[in-house]
C-alpha cells in the first residue's frame, strides 16, 4: 500500500508511546498544547531548550503549543547552528545523522496526534506533500483519534545525485473516532540535500519523501 502521509485516511501517529491525553481534549479543531499533552513542569523545560538554541526573534517556544511545534523549531534551530559552526549542549543528534531522519518520522505522528497539521505538513518540506493540498491532507485525518509511531532499526543512508536518502522502518498503530484500530508497517524515506554548494539550510534538513505502509492485523 502507498501510504503517504495516512496509513488511513485512516491512521497515523506520534512517539513511541501514546499519550496520556489526546487532541480530543484539546477542543474540536484545536491542536493540543505542548503542557496538556507532557505536563507543564517538562513543557516549561521544551520551551526553555527552544528559547535556548532558536535564532528567531518571536520563536514558537511557546508551551500553549504542540511538543511537535517547539521540537520543530529546536530542530530547526539546531540544523542552522550546525551549518555555521558547532551546536550546544541542547541539540541532540546531528541534524545530518540518521537519528535525525528518525525524528523527523517522530515529529510527524506527534503533530497529527496533537492535531497540528501545518506542522505535520511541513515535515514534507515547506511546501508539504508533493501532489496533494494541504486541506486534503487534514481531511485524511478526520477520522483518526490518536496515533503512535514505533521506529524500527535504521540502516546506513545512500546517497545519489546530489542528494542522501534515509530508510526509517516503522510500525504504526492508530485508534479512529468509533474505537477502531488498525497497524500499520513498512518504511519513510527521508531525504536531503547533500551538502552543496548553495543548499539551503531548509533543503539541509531531512524532509519525508515518500512513505510505504501495508496494513496489518488488529492485536
Amino acid at each position: 500500500m502507498d501510504a503517504a502521509p495516512n496509513p488511513a485516511s485512516a491512521a497515523t501517529p506520534a512517539p513511541a508511546q501514546l499519550p496520556a491525553t489526546t487532541a480530543e481534549s484539546a477542543g474540536a479543531g484545536e491542536p493540543l498544547s505542548c503542557a496538556a499533552e507532557i505536563g507543564a513542569d517538562a513543557a516549561a523545560a521544551r520551551v526553555a531548550t527552544c528559547r535556548a538554541v532558536s535564532p528567531a526573534t518571536h520563536p514558537p517556544c511557546n508551551a500553549a503549543n504542540s511538543c511537535a511545534m517547539i521540537d520543530d523549531e529546536i530542530a530547526r534551530s539546531c540544523a542552522l547552528l550546525g551549518r555555521d559552526g558547532p551546536t550546544t549542549a541542547e541539540c541532540g543528534a546531528a541534524a545530518d545523522s540518521p537519528q535525525a531522519a528518525a525524528d523527523v518520522v517522530r515529529r510527524y505522528y506527534a503533530a497529527i496526534n496533537a492535531r497540528d497539521y501545518p506542522v505535520a505538513w511541513q515535515q514534507w518540506g515547506e511546501d508539504g506533500r508533493p501532489g496533494q493540498s494541504y486541506d486534503a491532507f487534514k481531511a485524511g485525518f478526520a477520522r483518526t483519534r490518536a496515533v503512535t509511531v514505533t521506529i524500527g532499526a535504521l540502516g546506513a543512508s545512500d546517497g545519489a545525485a546530489g542528494s542522501v536518502y534515509q530508510p526509517v522502518p516503522v510500525t504504526v498503530e492508530a485508534t479512529l473516532a468509533d474505537g477502531t484500530r488498525q497497524r500499520f508497517r513498512g518504511n519513510y524515506v527521508l531525504r536531503r540535500v547533500n551538502g552543496v554548494d548553495g543548499a539551503s539550510a531548509a533543503q539541509l534538513r531531512w524532509r519525508i519523501d515518500s512513505a510505504k505502509l501495508q496494513e496489518l492485523p488488529a492485536q
